[in-house]
Formats: structure tokens, sequence, C-alpha cells
């Protein structure tokens, strides 16, 4: 009877590890910035020293451009209005436009201004609006979405407490 109730918590645990494990990998996104022969469906090559991401983008939707070898400046495109390049860490700074709801959808060209020289780089928007996938890492949970949980583990470890210290009761009786 013990070896039943020790395998079924033994597969309980690797069930929750299991479940959880994508969603452990999923939220370290990439860590640097790196050359490949896919960067240039992504948005350049590096051979100007600036790459998007993603190529294709929604309307509406958050381009992420990316400029080596740049101490500020500004990102400027007819898709999305001016924004400003931070100053450089590590030697590359990043710019995170938000594409207008109205952009037509087809080709771009975006345009870094930086230490007074002007880069370009094309990018595509797509007509819509992406998909709202859902919770899974998009929004945080609300303060009753956690409320709810707190109270969960509250109660699960006081029935736990409980169902322990009255087998021991139970137990310590009987001898």
């Amino acid at each position: 009877m013990r070896a039943a109730r020790t395998l079924a918590v033994t597969a309980t645990a690797f069930a929750a590890l299991g479940l959880a494990a994508p969603l452990a990998t999923a939220t370290h996104g990439p860590t640097s910035v790196t050359d490949s022969a896919f960067q240039t469906e992504r948005g350049g090559d590096g051979s100007n020293g600036v790459t998007v991401s993603p190529f294709a983008v929604h309307q509406g939707a958050i381009l992420t451009v990316t400029v080596r070898g740049c101490s500020g400046g500004t990102v400027t495109s007819n898709a999305f209005a001016t924004t400003r390049l931070p100053a450089a860490v590590n030697g590359v700074s990043t710019a995170t436009p938000r594409i207008f709801d109205n952009a037509t959808p087809g080709q771009y060209n975006l345009a870094v201004q930086c230490n007074g020289r002007t880069l370009t780089q094309p990018f595509r928007v797509l007509a819509g609006q992406g998909a709202q996938g859902g919770l899974g890492g998009s929004m945080a949970p609300s303060s009753t979405e956690m409320a709810v949980g707190g109270s969960l583990v509250a109660a699960a470890a006081l029935g736990g407490g409980l169902f322990i210290a009255r087998r021991r009761r139970t137990v310590g009786a009987g001898v």
C-alpha cells in the first residue's frame, strides 16, 4: 500500500516538473546579438550594423531595431513615429518603435541617424493586428488571480498539516 502511495506522489511530482519545464525555458529569450544565416530573414545581415526583429511585423506591433557601433541617435520611418535610440550598452543600441495601427501593409525602410551618418534597413508591415497569444507570459497575473492562488496554496498547506497531525495521533494511540 505504501509503495502505491509513493509511486503516486513521485508520478505527480514528475508531472508537475514536466509541465513547468517548457514555461521555464520559454522565459529565457536571446541573451546576445548574433549574426547568422537566418538574420537576413529577420532583417539584416549585420553588414551596416542595423538589424530589425521581426522582419515582418503586424500593424500596431512592436519592432525591435538593434544598431551596433552607435552612441545614440534616432530611428525614423513612415510606418512609425520617430524613436530615440539610447546610448550604446556594450556597443549595441536598441530602440522599440510601435508600428502605426493604420500603416499600409507592404515594404518599408527605416533610417537610423547616428554619429553623423544615416543607416537604412528594410522591413515589412503585415495587415491586421497580431494574435493575442493568451496569458503565456504576455500579461502579468491580476491581484485577484494572485489572491486566489495564494489562498489555494495556504489551504493545501493547512490541509496537509492537519492530515499529518491526525495521522500521527492515530498511529501513536495504537502503539
